[in-house]
């Protein structure tokens, strides 16, 4: 059996679960995706190649939480019997979730309850988390509360995982497999979600420069989470001559260091040695006022040599 499907999400996990989803032979009514402006979103793009109605909103739901009446109009002409919800960072009202026959799924890149919010992938890092997986449940009124459909795990965190790698190369072809088994399961009659351990359950604020701030003095394990879990976003930190400078692309080196944390070791092409309470990092791209660059394109720009000192943020 083959549904009716509104699909909303962005980026490329949206777009892949678009073609999966069209080649099962489901009917994609209608794709909503986020507004226009800044780079063009794949999934939209997807959906412009195939001729699918695009809808492109900002808000869905006022403060109240009651359904914009213009947002969901729109949404009733397309008449779907399922929402899937592949990447989404808006709040989408009850009247819209709960409207088609078989409701709304959504998809979450944890082990819910585990690692609950919008930065589930970084936190995992940030924090140690040696598996990870995917979930995909029934959106209720909480943050990622509701019940699960599917979830798959078993996938490793590496010693030198980032928030990057770990989405687009583990989990997101995981996630895009867990919607499509979730979708069939709907399809067939045979979906049983269950509900969540809520005594299990975690939630972590949303990933900012108050997380990607660099402490110079901690551990150099703990500062290679940071880094790596704020990349690449929101990057983390150190200062240079007061101002931030956010390391990517970063590798832990082992061994006990003479000069202070902080102290630039060498720079060269293969990028900004730093040392670190327990180690030292090397730093193969920055970003600091003209873009990310390469760490070596940084140090000729602005003068900055061996021997310099780098502060915690």
């Amino acid at each position: 059996m083959t549904l009716r499907i509104a699909l909303f999400g962005m980026g490329p996990l949206a777009r892949d679960c678009l073609d999966r989803l069209h080649k099962g032979g489901h009917e994609i009514v209608c794709i909503y995706g986020p507004p226009e402006g800044g780079r063009p979103d794949p999934l939209c793009q997807r959906a412009a190649d195939l001729g699918l109605p695009i809808e492109r909103r900002r808000y869905f739901r006022k403060k109240t939480g009651e359904a914009i009446p213009s947002a969901l109009e729109s949404y009733r002409k397309y008449d779907p019997q399922l929402n899937v919800l592949a990447v989404v960072n808006v709040f989408i009202p009850n009247e819209i979730l709960d409207a088609p026959k078989h409701g709304s799924i959504c998809f979450h890149p944890s082990l819910l309850p585990r690692f609950r919010g919008g930065s589930a992938v970084n936190w995992q890092i940030l924090l140690g988390e040696r598996e990870a997986g995917v979930s995909v449940f029934v959106p209720d009124e909480g943050v990622d509360t509701g019940p699960i459909v599917v979830q798959k795990g078993g996938v490793e965190i590496s010693a030198d995982e980032t928030t990057g790698t770990l989405f687009f190369k583990k989990l997101l072809p995981l996630g895009i497999a867990a919607i499509e088994e979730a979708v069939a399961a709907i399809a067939a009659g045979t979906a049983a979600p269950s509900e969540q351990d809520h005594a299990r359950a975690s939630f972590q604020r949303l990933v900012d420069d108050g997380a990607a701030r660099i402490d110079l003095e901690r551990p150099a394990e703990e500062i290679y989470r940071v880094i790596r879990g704020c990349d690449p976003q929101p990057g983390a930190f150190v200062l240079h001559e007061g101002a931030k400078l956010r390391l990517f692309d970063a590798k832990l080196e082992p061994g006990a260091q003479g000069s202070g944390p902080g102290t630039v070791l060498s720079i060269d092409a293969q990028g900004l040695r730093l040392a670190l309470s327990g180690g030292s990092l090397r730093v193969a791209r920055v970003r600091a006022d003209a873009g990310k660059e390469a760490a070596l394109a940084f140090a000729e720009r602005v003068g900055l040599r061996a021997g310099a000192r780098l502060a915690s943020a």
